[in-house]
């Protein structure tokens, strides 16, 4: 259950009969471990995944298409490596099933299984693509700011508050986050957004913190969760939630949400970018 292990950097043999083997696990905990995570969680959320390229066959040999839509919950003891996820979903392609609802029943079944955890999912038809409208992130823009930066690996240094001053409430997103994927080097891009409730986060220190993740490698939930960690740590917010938006490969994109306190879903509108 390591990347090594994985379908992820080899070349692989596409399949268009359906396969849920071809689904790949990979444990949360080993790389929650190396940020100082524990057994009790800090935050709570979800995983947030759209499949684009999703297709298969209704009983007369007809294609049928949709956008698929996964929550996959934080404390699931598993994350599915994407490279498997795009190849379990490609073998739909050429296998006959009797309903959207069994299509649906059986990707959930199957992702539940895999990740560990019971699994949500929707599946929008072609009749509601027209549904699926773009949203940038709400707050300020720490894009606005005019600075240096020359640090392409994490540095939580770069994180300060005002720790004697009166607390405030922010939401503060920036799309200057990029990070690699861990075996094959490809880069992810991604945009995030953090609110939080508590001292006054240094602006231009957050935003050298997000670059700092230049030429990092790690998995998209596994980044979040790392800035969310080390905001935690540096800054001591009483509430703090942490939201990354990452542009699609594979026909994937992937979307983790992690928060301490009480927030709705967020709403899953994809930016320009995606």
């Amino acid at each position: 259950m390591t990347p090594e292990q994985s379908p992820l950097g080899k070349p692989s043999s596409y399949t268009e009969q359906y396969d849920a083997s071809l689904l790949f696990p990979i444990e949360r905990s080993a790389a929650r471990e190396t940020i100082g995570i524990g057994a009790r969680l800090p935050f709570f959320g979800t995983d947030i995944w759209n499949a684009y390229e999703l297709s298969w066959l209704n009983p007369r040999g007809k294609p049928q298409i949709a956008v698929a839509t996964f929550f996959i919950p934080a404390d699931s003891p598993n994350i599915v490596e994407s490279k498997s996820f795009k190849l379990y979903l490609g073998s739909f392609a050429h296998t006959a099933f009797e309903s959207i609802d069994v299509v649906r029943e059986t990707i959930r079944r199957d992702v539940s299984a895999a990740s560990g955890a019971s699994v949500s999912l929707h599946l929008a038809p072609p009749a509601e693509f027209g549904k699926l409208a773009l949203e940038e992130f709400e707050g300020l823009s720490l894009d606005r700011l005019d600075l240096d930066a020359s640090v392409y690996h994490p540095e939580p240094s770069f994180l300060t508050a005002a720790l004697d001053e009166a607390p405030v409430e922010e939401t503060l997103f920036s799309n200057l986050l990029k990070s690699n994927c861990p075996v094959t080097g490809q880069p992810d891009w991604g945009s995030v957004q953090i609110h939080y409730v508590g001292p006054q986060i240094d602006h231009a220190g957050l935003l050298r913190y997000i670059i700092s993740y230049r030429n990092h490698t790690g998995f998209h939930e596994q980044c979040v969760e790392r800035i969310f960690v080390d905001v935690m740590r540096a800054c001591r917010p009483v509430k703090l939630a942490v939201y990354a938006r990452y542009t699609r490969r594979g026909g994937l994109d992937i979307n983790p949400f992690r928060t301490n306190f009480n927030l709705p879903m967020p709403d899953n509108l994809r930016t320009a970018r995606q």
